[in-house]
């Protein structure tokens, strides 16, 4: 059973929900519905308010998968929302499993994409994938009829999996701020979506330059 706001698919199989405020079916309401015909798995559109995600996270905590979205700009900014929300820190250590964000980048057209040896200023940062520098070789746009001369053809996601381990549920219980999730998550080896772009990259399915738009170069981890 889905939630949706508003429905853009329709998926065969699955009872989907249209929000409607105007007669009362929020979020909210809807949740509260369908809890009471005990499904296995919940796909709540977007947690907007504490009583969706308080809703949410009992729906959790007595055994059903709950699915859904929140509007952060990484994945340790997730858990800091949802406090900022209201709900309490003891629920979301006990019910979340793992938070995954995501940006979208331009994906290369591969008839006309164009390769070029990276400027050693820019090839120094794919030393955090494990490139050597002398070795990157990266990919730009060039257009052809395929791609109607843009040099892009479809988008590509960039990602990043935050898993709620013994060493963040503390931090979560402590209050500790995004950053601080985040440094945790990535000594235990989350990597960030900057570096799944510079995997991307690399790989010549788009170009740095897309991925510098979406994701900053602060997110790169120390190399320390």
């Amino acid at each position: 059973i889905t939630v949706e706001d508003p429905v853009e698919y329709q998926l065969a199989g699955i009872n989907q929900i249209q929000v409607k405020s105007a007669i009362g079916m929020t979020f909210a309401s809807a949740l509260r519905a369908i809890v009471r015909q005990d499904p296995d798995v919940i796909m709540v559109g977007e947690m907007r308010d504490l009583e969706t995600a308080r809703i949410a996270v009992q729906s959790a905590l007595t055994g059903h998968v709950v699915l859904s979205t929140l509007h952060t700009n990484d994945a340790a900014s997730g858990v800091t929302r949802l406090l900022e929300m209201g709900v309490e820190d003891y629920l979301l250590t006990s019910t979340i499993n793992g938070i995954l964000a995501q940006r979208l980048v331009r994906k290369l057209c591969p008839h006309c994409r164009e390769s070029y040896p990276a400027i050693p200023e820019l090839a120094v940062r794919f030393s955090a994938i494990g490139a050597a520098p002398d070795d990157v070789e990266l990919h730009r746009a060039v257009g052809c009829d395929a791609c109607n001369g843009t040099g892009y053809r479809g988008r590509l996601v960039i990602t990043e999996v935050l898993l709620m381990t013994d060493q963040i549920r503390k931090a979560v219980l402590n209050h500790a701020t995004a950053t601080e999730i985040r440094r945790i998550a990535v000594a235990e080896g989350m990597e960030t979506m900057y570096l799944d772009g510079l995997r991307k990259a690399l790989d010549g399915r788009t170009t740095i330059e897309e991925v510098l738009r979406v994701a900053e170069a602060g997110e790169e981890p120390s190399l320390d």
